[in-house]
């Protein structure tokens, strides 16, 4: 009764930690891939290591590129603007 009891602790754990879920679709995914890969075991590592939490360093890049993106947006702007006022004079 206790190991029982035991697994399903762990069962529900790992429901609830969203683990079995994306095991389920990495699972989903193989099974339905036409061609199935030579190795199974790095289809699993690949597809779950593209679900894993991304660097801490990608939110400070994306936020610059958002920044420079910004930047670039308004130098065009001035562009169009200082190229209207060149053709006037």
């Amino acid at each position: 009764q206790a190991a029982d009891s035991k697994r399903e602790q762990f069962r529900q754990y790992l429901e609830k930690s969203g683990v079995l879920d994306v095991l389920t679709r990495v699972l989903v995914a193989l099974y339905e891939e036409p061609e199935k890969p030579n190795s199974a075991l790095d289809f699993l590592k690949h597809h779950l290591g593209a679900s894993a939490p991304e660097n801490p360093e990608l939110d400070v890049l994306r936020l610059e590129l958002a920044e420079m993106k910004e930047k670039y947006e308004a130098v065009l702007e001035e562009n169009k603007i200082l190229k209207t006022k060149v053709k006037i004079y």
